[in-house]
């Protein structure tokens, strides 16, 4: 029986607050044992990264990332968006949007697979307008909730299909 294969993707902006949640949570589960075939990556704000990563053949990916919904800060979230086959496929080069990223993976030729995202509502994220606006730090809200998103994260890797333990990477 051959592996499936995980990809679980941190995103997000280190220097714009509550924006560094996704980069944080794949920090903190690198360091951790994960099943075989699963592979955690921060890919931060490198778009076309991710989408040339999504070529690969994974049975599904998981998304980290700071999710604005209007809750209370620090709410996490596990959603698993429908992604529409339909419209402009474009990436902007100065942050990422995850449901463009798999659309233009898609128009590189990757195949539709299982997409889950683990959110967590900011309390601070910053323009990056200027250079003020830089903050390297999840505010209280949002650090508290790092260990529950990971525990959340090695759930549903499990529930994918996970056996035998191996390192993960980066």
């Amino acid at each position: 029986m051959s592996r499936k294969r995980v990809l679980v993707a941190g995103l997000g902006n280190i220097f714009l607050g509550d924006d560094g949640f996704g980069v944080e949570v794949v920090r903190r589960l690198a360091e951790r044992e994960m099943p075989e075939g699963v592979e955690v990556k921060d890919f931060g704000i490198r778009g076309m990264d991710l989408a040339y990563a999504l070529q690969e053949d994974y049975e599904a990916v998981v998304f980290v990332d700071a999710v604005p919904r209007g809750e209370e800060p620090g709410t996490v979230y596990l959603i698993e968006p429908e992604i529409e086959e339909d419209g402009e496929v474009s990436l902007d080069t100065h942050g990422m949007d995850p449901v463009r990223v798999i659309k233009l993976s898609r128009a590189l030729g990757a195949k539709p697979t299982r997409t889950l995202v683990v959110g967590c509502e900011p309390r601070v994220v910053l323009s990056g307008e200027d250079y003020d606006d830089m903050l390297m730090e999840l505010s209280e809200p949002v650090q508290a909730v790092v260990g529950e998103a990971v525990k959340l994260v090695e759930s549903l890797v499990e529930e994918i299909g996970g056996e035998g333990k191996v390192r993960s990477g980066r």
